[in-house]
């Protein structure tokens, strides 16, 4: 599974990881987990969370080995006083916090990693700015979140790239075995103010169209996570889908979704499309996990020009960047239409996708602990 990495000189720490998300074991939840196995090679890890079986079910879903890592009683619940928290996290030697817009107060070193803006946040306060002074490193996941967090906690973020892949777990691609389907990979939520968060009711739209003029020997395949309680989306989503060549997979595992990343040509993001990401960049993808490891494995990203994705994808070279309906549209029929030019940017994303790979998250990742 994981290559046996070496990390720096510090070992043997006590370290706690918290992500309030944990349950939805999307992206952010890849990112803290595999920091987590990362950091349980040589220190004593553990999750901050309740409800039993997490950490089972997110080594099956990243295809992780977690077995060094153990949950304990999540101190950042709600129902924890602060006092208490703070007493709590004195037993350990640092916490890797993944924040929803709060700071914590902690005993420890703090390790706060942002992965969207939150203009909403008013970090300078008294108790704020106390808060931010028990901070040891804010890191963020691309240059885009950094913009925004850097400026409303008047910091110096450091960057650190999702995982991905290990280099020696790249997979074989055979470009002439794949078949005629788009792909896109997603959360299935909404937004407070309603609407989907990842733009899967969009993606429906837009493939329809495609069917409709003309176009006979494509398919598109969403697959979606989601909570129970969002299952009346998931419902909608298959009315909107229905008489057309789409196909919604459901919560499928690591080797399933492994074979559906061998199989497509194209992968489609749309996420921040037609939201106002002035006033809510956090709307828009924030970095783009699922558009990397599509290119990985030998898809041509055709993706919105916004948030984290510019910095993945070259318009033209590696994939496509698109602003409007139209421009996905007219982007998506050029490599339909010419099998050359799908082939000569497949093989240029690969490439491309090669610089955030896992192992490069967690070089990064020993040297944030090493300097400071």
């Amino acid at each position: 599974m994981q290559p046996e990495l070496k990390l720096g000189r510090i070992e043997g720490m006590k370290i706690g990881v918290f992500d309030p998300y944990m349950d939805s074991l999307g992206g952010g939840e890849k990112y803290m987990l595999t920091a987590a196995w990362y950091l349980s090679q040589m220190h004593q890890v553990s999750v901050f969370w309740d409800q039993a079986g997490v950490l089972e079910k997110g080594a099956e879903r990243f295809n992780l080995n977690l077995s060094k890592v153990k949950t304990v009683s999540n101190i950042f619940s709600s129902k924890t006083p602060l006092y208490k928290r703070y007493l709590q996290s004195k037993k350990f030697d640092a916490i890797f916090f993944l924040s929803d817009g709060s700071l914590p107060l902690l005993g420890c070193k703090a390790y706060v990693h942002f992965q969207f803006p939150v203009e909403w946040v008013n970090p300078n306060s008294v108790f704020g700015n106390l808060k931010k002074s028990r901070i040891k490193k804010i890191i963020c996941n691309s240059y885009f979140t950094k913009a925004f967090i850097d400026k409303k906690f008047n910091a110096d973020s450091e960057i650190l790239y999702p995982p991905t892949y290990f280099r020696k777990d790249f997979p074989k691609v055979e470009l002439k075995k794949k078949k005629n389907q788009i792909l896109n990979i997603g959360r299935l939520s909404t937004f407070p103010d309603g609407g989907l968060s990842k733009k899967q009711d969009f993606m429906i739209k837009a493939f329809k169209e495609i069917i409709d003029s003309g176009v006979k020997s494509w398919k598109l395949t969403l697959v979606v996570s989601y909570l129970e309680k969002d299952k009346g989306l998931l419902e909608d989503l298959k009315k909107q889908a229905a008489g057309y060549p789409i196909e919604i997979l459901e919560n499928i595992t690591f080797k399933e979704l492994t074979q559906v990343y061998s199989q497509a040509k194209i992968y489609w993001h749309a996420s921040g499309f037609g939201e106002d990401l002035v006033i809510h960049p956090e709307r828009a993808e924030h970095f783009g996990i699922t558009t990397v490891e599509a290119m990985i494995n030998g898809l041509v990203p055709v993706v919105i020009n916004a948030g984290g994705q510019k910095e993945i994808v070259r318009d033209g070279i590696d994939g496509f960047l698109f602003d409007s309906e139209k421009e996905l549209l007219e982007k998506t029929a050029r490599l339909i239409k010419d099998s050359l030019l799908l082939t000569k940017m497949a093989k240029k994303a690969r490439a491309k996708a090669e610089q955030f790979s896992t192992d490069r998250f967690c070089e990064k990742l020993d040297t944030i602990l090493i300097n400071e």
